[in-house]
Parts: structure tokens; sequence; C-alpha cells
């Protein structure tokens, strides 16, 4: 097929990698652990672990996973933990073992642990103490055998741990739970210390996570990636971001490593290039936020349009020296162009946004991170990655034409956990991946997001994405925050509705509406207006269309 973003690649950038070298990634971890042994890889609550102690306690680790719990090549292991430096520890360790991570949100109810573990089938479980209560109910109608749990002074040195262990366990306002059987993640590290290193063989084929995902569906199912996956999208990303220094690079990691945008994107990408991954335990504590980035020499940010204007309406951030700042990257949810131009005023650098979805693990195209680069495109497509825009029927469509975008590369999935009917929904046999993302491409090459598939409104035959409409209503003045849903009409089947966070009390609807007037087409502006305190958001900032709509329409 004709790639024509492939003349919008900086100098330098191939248009090809090569997804089978490291093989794997434990090699890809290993590799970097003994290039930059005693660099920093991690740091937490102000301590710092370096790339030879992550090394050696992952590896202790995997060892007490294989010859002490005897799990087997292939066995799920899920992490049930925050931004603490065991998480990164004990994901290395389950893949160095040959086992399969399945990540989860720690701030799930018994419900959502119980359908996860039950579908992923995990035998062993790794979850931070203080949150625990909700898995514990989970714990008897799953086939978890064993649980080992974590506290957020773990791996770090006397007296920190204990000060650490001591506010947390102070600022938890619920009561801990009790695991009877449960292991102390420093005494599995200390028992594996003892054990045979003896791990198996590993290759790019096998199976490294179910990460649990909506899909483009929206019921949630394991998308099995592999360690080809993985490793395909880590190598694609690095080729195109220049600017990144090996062992000189400090990202903010904001945003929860359980989710498949920080956990590749932080994580894999910045250990690959000797980078250290400063992790955030919680990032809706803005004010200690804002003390660590005036504090921390920080070279790159990632996040989402949420977490991005909570800071710059947070009090201090626009003091902070951002000198050091060389790129912040959004994802997740498109990010609104006004949010955009002001964090670059602030910090003087671009807001960079790129796409991904869950089943390409997640990157499939970026933007420059100069600035003076137009807002709005999600960018091109990755090295080896190939992007068709295709009517219901399959067709391409050419440039400028409104469809869904389809995707091809070594990042894309093997296919959804025991669900073949699901996987075929959305993987055909030539191995495209149909988002679910409506999208348009330029003569560029550069494609642009209208919406999700899903979410787009049909009002009298016209079509109107939500996206457009919430970028104009999050341009007032007077709004935090916005979004753009559909509610049943009588007259014309939907019609559209924002969902408004006031920056300013005396906002009233009347005023957003003529403001809408005057910039959008008379189908698309808001037929109604609903004022919130806060919208409901996903444990990375995405706000919940879906949860709006149950909210609004009752």
């Amino acid at each position: 097929m004709q790639r024509p973003w492939l003349k919008s690649y900086a100098p330098g950038v191939p248009a090809e990698i090569d997804a089978d070298d490291p093989p794997h990634l434990a090699a890809l971890f290993e590799r970097a652990a003994e290039r930059f042994a005693e660099r920093p890889c991690l740091s937490s609550f102000g301590a710092e672990l370096s790339y030879a102690e992550v090394e050696r306690a992952s590896a202790a680790f995997a060892a007490y996973l294989l010859h002490e719990l005897e799990l087997a090549p292939g066995d799920r292991v899920a992490l049930v933990l925050p931004n603490v430096l065991a998480y990164p520890v004990a994901l290395f360790g389950v893949l160095r073992a040959g086992l399969v991570v399945v990540n989860l949100n720690p701030l799930y109810k018994e419900r959502e642990h119980e359908e996860a573990l039950r579908d992923s089938g995990a035998r062993a479980l790794v979850a931070f103490e203080l949150l625990a209560g909700e898995v514990a109910k989970a714990l008897p109608h799953s086939a978890v055998e064993h649980v080992i749990l974590t506290r957020p002074g773990d791996l770090m040195r006397a007296p920190r741990r204990w000060v650490v262990d001591r506010v947390a366990s102070w600022r938890r306002k619920e009561p801990i739970a009790r695991l009877p059987g449960a292991v102390r993640f420093p005494d599995a590290i200390e028992r594996g210390e003892e054990l045979s290193s003896a791990r198996p063989e590993l290759t790019g084929e096998d199976l490294a996570f179910l990460q649990y995902t909506g899909g483009t569906t929206g019921v949630p199912k394991g998308a099995m990636l592999t360690h080809r996956n993985l490793v395909a999208n880590v190598l694609q990303v690095a080729a195109v971001l220049r600017w990144v220094e090996p062992g000189e690079d400090v990202i903010l990691t904001a945003l929860p490593l359980y989710h498949i945008f920080a956990l590749t994107a932080n994580l894999l990408c910045f250990t690959h290039a000797g980078g250290c991954n400063l992790l955030i335990a919680n990032p809706r504590d803005l004010q200690t936020l804002v003390r660590t980035l005036a504090r921390d020499r920080v070279t790159a940010i990632t996040g989402v349009n949420t977490l991005f204007a909570a800071l710059l309406e947070a009090p201090g951030f626009t003091e902070i020296d951002f000198s050091a700042l060389k790129a912040t990257v959004g994802g997740g949810a498109s990010v609104h162009a006004d949010v955009a131009a002001r964090w670059e005023r602030v910090t003087g650098k671009r807001l960079s946004e790129g796409y991904g979805l869950t089943e390409a693990s997640p990157v499939v195209c970026v933007n420059p991170t100069e600035t003076g680069v137009p807002h709005g495109p999600i960018g091109v497509p990755l090295p080896s990655t190939e992007c068709e825009v295709r009517d219901d029927a399959g067709r391409a469509l050419g440039i400028g034409e409104r469809g869904e975008l389809c995707v091809r590369g070594p990042q894309v999935m093997r296919g959804y956990w025991q669900k073949p009917e699901e996987t075929a929904q959305v993987l055909d046999a030539d191995g495209w991946l149909k988002t679910g993302d409506i999208a348009i491409m330029d003569e560029r090459g550069l494609f642009r997001i209208v919406d999700r598939k899903k979410d787009m409104i049909l009002v009298s035959g016209f079509n109107v994405y939500p996206n457009e409409v919430e970028e104009i209503v999050a341009a007032h003045p007077k709004v935090r925050e916005v979004g753009v849903i559909s509610v049943p009409d009588p007259h014309s089947d939907e019609a559209v509705c924002a969902c408004v966070v006031r920056r300013d009390a005396s906002l009233e609807a009347s005023e957003l509406v003529a403001w809408c007037k005057e910039r959008l087409t008379g189908y698309k502006v808001p037929h109604r207006i609903v004022f919130f305190d806060v919208l409901p958001k996903s444990p990375v900032g995405k706000i919940l269309r879906r949860d709006l709509r149950a909210l609004v329409v009752r």
C-alpha cells in the first residue's frame, strides 16, 4: 500500500524497525540493566532504585514465583498496584519468569476484580495492602492460590521506609484488609535470592500481558499482547523520539502504570533508554505533584487532557522552572486546543498528542514535539505501521474522506483472550485491526481523529462528533471541563447535550448556547446544557461519556 506519511518523517527516522531484536521484554530489560547498572531506574517518595537494584530484586522475585510457588510458564499473575516501587519490580519479575501479567486497577470494586480474575484464571496476585479490601472479597470466586502484599515503602531503605509506610497508613481512612496466608513482597524477594536462578526460554510470540479493555465494543476483555508486540512498540517509539538521551532522561509517571499508555510510553520506553521513571502514586494530590515538579529535574511528561488542565489551575504550577523539560505527550483522549495552548505558554514546550489503543500495545501514531506545530492531528503512523481509513464496507477511502481507522503492524495484539468471536469482529485474517475511531488523512499522511464511531451523534441525518463540540465549549473562559453526549430527541432521534463543570459560577446555559451558535453549525449546537460539580472519569482521567449519558438520560 502507499504510505504518504513517510515523506513527513523527520530526518533519520526509519520506515521499518526490527521487531525481533531484542527477542523479548526480559532481554530488553536485562540489556538496559547491564548498560545503565548504576543509573537511577525508579524514584518514589524521594527514594531511588538503580537499574542494578531493580535487576537483582526482579530476578529474585522471578525465582520465587517459579521455584517457591511452582508457577508454570504461561500462568497468569495479577498485579493490583498503584505507582510504587514494587510495581515495576514485580512486573519485570513476572515477565522474566515467563509468566503473564494481568494488570488490574487497585480501585476496582469486588465485581470488577472477580470478573477479571475469573476470566484470566490468574494463579497468583500481587496487591497493594492499603487497597486490598475489594480484591480480597473477590478471591474466593477466583483461581488465585497465592497472594503477595506490598506497602508503599517496600524496597526503600530505613528510616524512609518506616516514615512512608506510617504516613500512608495514617492517611488511609478504611481498615487494612487481612488476607490469611498472604506473603509480604520483601519476604518473597528475600526467599527468591536463595533459590535457583534457572528460568524458561522465552520467544517473542510468548504471551506477556492480558490487558483488560472495553475494546471497540464496550465489553471488558483481555487483549493478548505478546513480548514481540511490546518490544516492537518500544522500538517504534524510540525510533521517532530523537530527543531522548540514553541514561539521562527523567519522565514524570503520574498516569497509572496498570494502564497501557503509561506502561509502554513511560515504563518500557524509558527503561529501554536508561531513563528514570518518577513514580506518582496519587496524581490527584496536585499540591504534592506540583512540589515534585518544582523539586525534580523532569525532562518528559505524559498525561491526559484532564491532568494537564488541573495542573494549569494548580497553585504554584506557573512558577515552576521548566527549562529541563524536553517534551510533553498527551494521549488517552483528545487534548483540547485551549489546554494545549495554555500549556505551551506556561512551560514553553508543545503539548504533543499521540494516538493508540490497548489492542495496539498501544501507540499507533505520533506527532512531533517541537513548538510551532499546529494542534489537532494525531500525527503520522509509527515505523512498520500501516493505517487506512475505510468505509463500512471495508473499502479504503481517499485523502480527506471520513471513515473508520484501521491499523496493521507488529504491535497489534494476537486477539482477545478466550473470545474468538469478538476477536474476529475487530481483527481480520490479514492482521488489520478495526479501531472503532473515525479518522481522516491529509495529503501529508497526517491523521486526525474525528471521534469514536460509537460516540457519533445523529441529528436529523447529520453526523455530529462530540470532540468538535467539546473543543468549542471548552474554549469558553467560564468552562472548566466538558463532556458531550447524545440524548434522545423526539424530533431528530438524537440531540447534542453538553455536560459542563463551571470555572465561573455565573455561567448560564443561555450564555453557553449563544457562544456555540457563534462557532458551530446549527445542528451541532448543544440542545441541552447540564451542569455538574465533577464529571465521571476513568483511572487515567478520560471523561466517561457512557457514564455521563446514564446520569443524564434516566
